[in-house]
């Protein structure tokens, strides 16, 4: 039953990702105290608050949460919590974070984070045209 609602969870916050994508939104700054929070939250035992903090993490671009989500997708024991890390690297748009996403294509245990993970990558060479290591964004 957990198994259960944890995809369903997973699928609205997928949907809702999806469903704002392309929605204008104004841009606050976020303190750094905020970003501390999120940060703890990803240390969290509590499975819901770490799966929070790691998409709102992603949400706010916050690239001083990369190398803990980068371990998150290489040591998270399930799916969804790699899937959700993968996620936030690919809405944070590094390099050093988007080729942790690429090498889980080839090395992840879950034939389901791989495919995730290949499309996550996939529409970041698309956003930002990689070509032999040098990236042009093409974002506005």
């Amino acid at each position: 039953m957990n198994k259960y609602l944890s995809i369903l969870v997973l699928f609205f916050m997928m949907t809702a990702a999806t469903a704002f994508a392309n929605v204008p939104v104004k841009v606050k700054t976020v303190s750094s105290q905020t970003i501390e929070s999120l940060m703890t939250g990803l240390e969290s035992d509590n499975y819901g608050l770490k799966m929070s903090s790691a998409y709102m993490l992603g949400e706010l671009s916050s690239e001083e949460a990369m190398f803990s989500l980068m371990h998150m997708l290489r040591t998270s024991t399930n799916e969804e919590g790699r899937i959700v890390a993968a996620l936030a690297l690919y809405k944070i748009s590094s390099p050093v974070g988007m080729n942790i996403v690429k090498k889980a294509v080839k090395f992840d245990g879950s034939e389901r984070v791989k495919k995730l993970c290949n499309s996550f990558y996939n529409q970041y060479v698309k956003d930002n045209r990689v070509n032999d290591g040098k990236i042009f964004c093409t974002k506005n």
